[in-house]
């Protein structure tokens, strides 16, 4: 049956889908912009460099989305207390068939720890000096060297024992959920619309107005933040 609006609601807006997948492209690109960055001819990892600044402006920019965005995407309208999660898990493992039209109580702890965990790293990357002495983040002066030493050793296992494996666990999930419990997480992340159905959070997804609008501008406001507070605390930016 094609897809129609009898058929389909909306779930999410464009900016939400956008940014889920700029967010998948740029971890996939962190890892392979460190690991074959003598490959690629960039001894400095330049590219790594700006891609840990645009992980980080989209990390505050999902922040303030989260407030200014439509209704599945608001903090306000699906992060639940853990218990609920917890809750959830059970009625999972005991068969109990729930629908969620955003994020379940579960999969949304999934996505706070995966932000968290990316947005850690980022942040550690201001701080971090590389295994060659020829590539630093701008902040890297902030700590003595003993500490930035640390902070090096964290930013790199970070990626590849933690953050790697929770997007294993999340793309599990997420085909688990599709094959099992047939509901679309995938397919609704790229067309931005799920079946019409009985779900707990709401019947349908209320879009913003002028949503593009309130992208850029949050997407203005969170490059202004990063790079402003690099800036405020005598880092440098480009080199």
């Amino acid at each position: 049956m094609p897809v129609t609006e009898a058929t389909h609601v909306r779930a999410w807006d464009l900016p939400t889908r956008v940014f889920h997948w700029a967010l998948v492209l740029l971890i996939v690109d962190a890892w392979a912009s460190f690991h074959f960055a003598e490959a690629f001819g960039d001894n400095t990892m330049k590219w790594h460099r700006y891609n840990g600044y645009t992980i980080l402006v989209l990390i505050i920019w999902r922040l303030l989305w989260g407030f200014v965005g439509s209704s599945t995407s608001r903090w306000s309208n699906f992060v639940r207390w853990p218990w609920v999660a917890v809750g959830h898990l059970i009625d999972t493992v005991r068969g109990q068939d729930r629908r969620f039209l955003g994020h379940n109580p579960l999969g949304t702890y999934m996505v706070l720890v995966l932000l968290a965990a990316v947005g850690l790293q980022a942040i550690l990357g201001l701080m971090t000096v590389e295994h060659n002495d020829v590539t630093w983040g701008p902040l890297y002066k902030l700590v003595a060297e003993t500490t930035y030493k640390r902070i090096s050793y964290f930013h790199v296992r970070l990626l590849n024992f933690l953050i790697l494996p929770l997007v294993a666990a999340h793309v599990a999930a997420n085909i688990f959920y599709g094959v099992v419990k047939k509901d679309p997480l995938i397919p609704a992340m790229i067309t931005g619309r799920k079946p019409a159905g009985a779900y707990e959070d709401g019947t349908e997804a209320v879009i913003v107005a002028r949503p593009m609008l309130r992208a850029v501008v949050c997407l203005v406001v969170a490059t202004t933040i990063v790079f402003g507070t690099i800036a405020a605390l005598g880092g440098k930016i480009l080199y």
